[in-house]
Order: C-alpha cells, then structure tokens, then sequence
C-alpha cells in the first residue's frame, strides 16, 4: 500500500499548488493507493467549506485530516456529521461535530485514519495517547491486527509527537505530524515498524509567514495588534510525505519526505 500525504493545505495558493502538483507526483512515484491531506487552512488559512472539499474529491483526494482550525467556520460542521471522508481530532469531546476516526477504502484496500490534536501550547483537550489506544483497540477488532492505520497529530510539540509516535510504534502504520507548517528532516522508520515524521509541513507559499505573506503577517509582531492575515503567493511549493505499508503486517516499509518547489506564477 502506498500513501501520499501533503501537510496543512494553506489558503488559496495551497489549492492551487496541490492541483498542480497532484498530477506530477503521480507521474514521478506512479499510483498511489491512497491520498491524505490536512484541510484544516484551506479556507482563506482557516477552516473549510463545501465547495473546497468537492474540489479536493474531484482531484482525487480520498481523505481529508484537520485540526484546532477545523471550527473556524460553522457552516461546515454539517458536513464534519455526514461525510466518512474528512475527519476532526478525535480527542474533542464526542459532542462536537465530525469523526476523529474511520476506515477508507478503495479498490479492495482498507486504510484506518486516527486524527489527533496535542496538548502541549494548544487548547485544552483530552489526553491523545489514552484515545488513541481506545481507537486503535477497536478498529483492529474490527477489522484485523494487521489493519493498517495513519495517524495524523496535529500538536505544537516537537517531543509530544515523539513521545506519541514512539508510544503507538508497531500499533499503527505511520504517526505523521501536523500543524506547525514547517517540514522537518526526521523521517524514519521506528524499532517496531511505524513510519514517523515530526511535521508533514505546508503546501502553499513558503515565502512568507506559515502560508501568509510578510506584510499582512509581521504588525503582529511588531505592534501585538490583531491583523487581518493574506495568503502568501511567493515560492509554491507542495510539503508532505510518502508512506509504503506492507499489506500483509500494516507496518511501515520506508517513508520518503517530499518538498517540491514549484516554479509558476500564482496571481495575488
């Protein structure tokens, strides 16, 4: 089984960079068996809506993870109660909207996804690590010990996720981090089989602050004022990761760090 997955899709310029690049990775790495986003910025940076998400199916996305920006526009949630196909983190309270959690399939194949969020310089939530083993418990009796399964931690905390990944190592397929918008180069593979990667990173535009440019951005840090952020449309280019599981375990074979600078011009 073979997954792709691009970290946080940020504004409009991430849409646009991932439409793009979708076609040309495919061409390069061949069919994937299943593609994972986080949609959580897409939004104009927060939240998600309708008409995005039918755009991300029609590109062929087959699963869409988020995060603490997941809430960020109401008129969503009726989609988080009724589509199987996009996820909030699974440790919110069961009264919110959504799922944290699900199988997927195609073509035969079954992927589980467990979407989580951190605590650490984050909202209050409950603890990741107890939901996580709750979840995993019961889809792997479900489906079998060797389903295979992604968890996407949306978490602030370089440790945290290291901690999580190394507690759910040989549980799970792949621990790929979100949120922080900025790749890291520690890919591997853990002692017990489960791929990890501290952030999956940012597709949109790198040359300004997280996914919004310079201008609209830096006031905050000047003034401490609120500010009214902007995409960023300077150097496109797509963030995320590339996870082969073998079948018959669930467990991780390599997973391979994917920063693709794009060379276009986007209009603001």
């Amino acid at each position: 089984m073979k997954i792709l997955f691009s970290g946080d899709i940020a504004w409009n310029t991430g849409r646009e960079v991932l439409e793009i690049s979708l076609p040309f990775l495919r061409h390069q790495y061949g069919a994937f068996d299943f593609v994972i986003i986080n949609c959580e910025n897409a939004a104009h940076g927060k939240g998600m809506t309708d008409k995005i998400f039918n755009n991300f199916i029609s590109l062929g996305v087959d699963a869409m993870t988020s995060g603490n920006h997941i809430w960020d526009k109401p008129a969503f949630f009726e989609t988080l109660d009724s589509e199987t196909r996009v996820f909030r983190p699974a440790n919110y309270d069961n009264s919110c909207p959504g799922r944290g959690y699900g199988v997927i399939e195609r073509k035969g194949k079954k992927l589980g996804i467990i979407n989580l969020q951190g605590q650490i310089f984050m909202p209050p939530i409950d603890s990741p690590f107890y939901c996580a083993d709750r979840i995993i418990d019961e889809l792997k009796s479900k489906y079998g010990e060797n389903l295979p399964i992604f968890v996407d931690f949306h978490a602030e905390a370089t440790s945290e996720k290291q901690a999580l990944a190394h507690y759910l190592d040989g549980r799970v397929s792949a621990v790929i981090g979100t949120h922080t918008h900025v790749q890291t180069a520690d890919e591997r593979i853990f002692p017990h089989g489960t791929a990890f990667m501290c952030d999956a990173g940012m597709t949109g535009g790198h040359g300004g602050l997280l996914g919004c440019s310079i201008e609209s951005g830096e006031p905050k840090f000047l003034h401490g004022l609120p500010c009214k952020f902007e995409p960023c449309i300077e150097e496109p280019a797509f963030n995320g990761a590339i996870i082969n599981i073998d079948d018959s375990t669930g467990l991780a074979e390599s997973i391979k760090r994917i920063n693709i600078p794009l060379e276009i011009d986007l209009d603001p």
